[in-house]
């Protein structure tokens, strides 16, 4: 007979909490959305009715799993969505030009929380007014300083690359960004493209696309891009897993004949996914291959960086900016 283990302490005390909690999060949510035509209202709603929705022990597991991350609340992500759903119900009928001058000023906000929820009325607005949605969204990942928010942005980016794909431009150029959140983010919109639309996202399409990021970046010595990257091949297995199975190969290859540890990290993290043969196969080339501390980047984006500041094209560049790049 098998038993159904109980869930821990902490587990039932979390499904507690929100459930207490999770009427009023919706209510915020529809009384905020009622006063979206005064952005300013809805901002103040929402900054004053979310603290009561906050969870110190959360808020403690958050500043665990994040370090450093900014100034938060600790409010539960199915709360959250419950005041997303919330918004969404006031907001339905609304047009995107007022769904973006509500999100442009919560992104203005020192909470995370409050710039969270403005992500989910960017996604709404992304195919209907893209170009300022996207000046909106280039202007968050350049002020992202953390992985959730990062990773909660990669929706959004995905949701405006399937609607107009001519926006891979837009990932494209992050992975020359010195800022690792932002090469994050490329990773990390690759890894949920397959999610964002079941069928758009799952083309062949996708894959090669996401390959060739995958390709830049692979090699960056920074662990929160490489843990973007890895995510986006357990991803991309799941669109067209033959030449995400034979680029895997081939990087494991590079990795061994370089003895390149950033590159055989982010291999030996898709293993659990990939057929058994292959990942055993895998998993014997790579032993012994590790990350070192202080490991210059190998990915072509960080070559490429580099080998641009150093081309002599007539611009002074600062020695910090270079160092930047050189550790990118």
């Amino acid at each position: 007979m098998t038993t159904t283990p109980m869930a821990s302490a902490t587990t039932e005390r979390a499904r507690t909490f929100v459930a207490a909690h999770l009427v009023s999060a919706m209510a915020l949510g529809r009384a905020a959305g009622d006063l979206v035509q005064d952005p300013a209202a809805l901002t103040a709603a929402l900054r004053t009715g979310l603290p009561a929705l906050a969870d110190p022990e959360y808020l403690e597991g958050q500043r665990r799993v994040a370090p450093g991350i900014g100034q938060l609340l600790g409010v539960r992500s199915p709360l959250l969505n419950g005041v997303t759903r919330g918004i969404r119900a006031a907001t339905r009928r609304d047009r995107s030009t007022v769904l973006l001058d509500a999100a442009d000023l919560l992104l203005r906000e020192p909470v995370l929380e409050l710039r969270w929820l403005a992500f989910d009325l960017l996604t709404r607005s992304i195919t209907a007014d893209p170009e300022r949605t996207w000046q909106l969204v280039r202007a968050t990942a350049r002020a992202a300083s953390d992985w959730i928010t990062v990773d909660t942005l990669a929706h959004v980016c995905a949701t405006g690359i399937l609607a107009e794909p001519f926006r891979w431009a837009e990932l494209e150029q992050l992975v020359y960004s010195p800022s690792r959140w932002e090469r994050r983010l490329a990773g990390s919109t690759v890894a949920v493209l397959p999610f964002a639309d079941r069928v758009a996202g799952r083309q062949a399409a996708i894959a090669r696309r996401g390959l060739a990021i995958v390709g830049d970046l692979i090699g960056d010595a920074e662990p929160d891009v490489q843990k973007s990257l890895s995510w986006a091949l357990r991803s991309l297995l799941l669109v067209d897993r033959t030449p995400v199975i034979t680029f895997i190969g081939a990087e494991a290859d590079s990795a061994v004949a370089t003895a390149d540890g950033l590159r055989a990290w982010v291999l030996r993290d898709t293993l659990a996914k990939l057929p058994t043969g292959d990942a055993t196969r895998l998993r014997a080339s790579l032993n012994g291959i590790r990350r070192q501390p202080g490991a210059t980047s190998t990915s072509r984006a960080s070559v490429a960086a580099a080998e641009f500041l150093g081309a002599g094209i007539g611009l002074e560049v600062p020695p910090a900016t270079r160092t930047v790049v050189a550790r990118a």
